[in-house]
């Protein structure tokens, strides 16, 4: 094996340069609950590890004007401790709190759960759901990334040589507005989504006023889903409309077959599950609020 350089940075400015002198040989380490595994398994050989856990703002949640701007190497366990952004996106937090153990939550963020770029990342059908927005930075300067469009592939993102990602941006939530995130796994606690759903709504009165879909482990990339949202959005959620989403987030599907579910029950399952958190985030505008359980957590 050849030698590995370990740098920090302590500044976005540093850590894009020292990503840059790399030569797309250099990776990011924030909590490293990725990354080292796979360096230990072979999968990864960097050449260069930026270490950017002492950058302020990679670290921080910052709240302006009702939007959230969450760190990318902000650790999971400390998303789920901040209670202004847990009653504003409580999905969010949901699906980050479920990176991994207790223990690897204190290091894990939802950065590098984006980063990592599986199709079955628990964070980011949540994240999709919510219309995050990523900030990136690189050596020709910032931009902003619809999370959507951030992932390539499996263990392939948009990212240019010498760009990181800095931080994740969550709008402001009009009033009457909730979230939710579910996964089906083949164990209790503990394993890799089969199928994972989140559902952000904007409700007026009874009737869904916006609604946004994201829907993952289903495809290489995890997908919004406009034509769920579009049999969402001014229904009051009545079994039609329900079923219209179902079938539009089973049509959406592209999966594989493997060792935690068929093509067949992933594409089933991916219908099940839309109504159930959609109804979950209407409760939850509602003041009504669901704990997770079993396998459907």
């Amino acid at each position: 094996m050849s030698e590995i350089q370990y740098q920090v940075a302590k500044t976005v400015k540093e850590a894009v340069k020292m990503m840059q002198a790399a030569k797309g040989k250099g990776y990011v380490l924030a909590g490293g609950t990725d990354l080292l595994v796979q360096m230990k398994s072979g999968m990864r050989a960097p050449g260069v590890i930026v270490d950017v856990k002492k950058i302020p703002e990679m670290t921080t949640v910052v709240e302006k004007k009702g939007s959230f701007t969450i760190g990318a190497a902000t650790p999971a366990a400390v998303l789920g401790e901040n209670k202004k952004l847990k009653k504003a996106w409580p999905g969010v937090v949901e699906a980050a709190n479920l990176i991994g153990s207790t223990q690897v939550q204190g290091r894990a963020s939802m950065g590098g759960n984006l980063c990592n770029a599986s199709p079955a990342a628990d964070s980011v059908p949540a994240l999709v759901a919510a219309g995050c927005v990523v900030n990136v930075q690189g050596p020709k300067g910032k931009r902003s990334i619809p999370i959507e469009k951030f992932n390539a592939g499996p263990g392939k993102t948009s990212l240019k040589t010498g760009e990181i990602v800095v931080s994740l941006t969550l709008p402001a939530r009009p009033k009457g507005s909730s979230d939710a995130y579910r996964r089906l796994i083949p164990r209790t606690e503990m394993d890799i989504a089969v199928v994972g759903v989140g559902v952000s709504l904007t409700m007026k009165g009874d009737t869904v006023a916006d609604a946004r879909v994201g829907l993952g482990a289903v495809a290489p990339t995890v997908l919004r889903v406009a034509k769920a949202e579009k049999a969402l959005i001014g229904s009051k959620l009545d079994d039609k409309a329900l079923d219209a989403a179902a079938a539009a987030c089973s049509e959406a599907c592209k999966p594989i077959d493997d060792k935690r579910g068929t093509i067949k029950y992933r594409t089933k399952i991916a219908g099940v599950l839309v109504k159930r958190v959609a109804l979950i985030a209407r409760d939850r505008v509602k003041g009504i609020e669901h704990h997770m359980h079993d396998q459907w957590a």
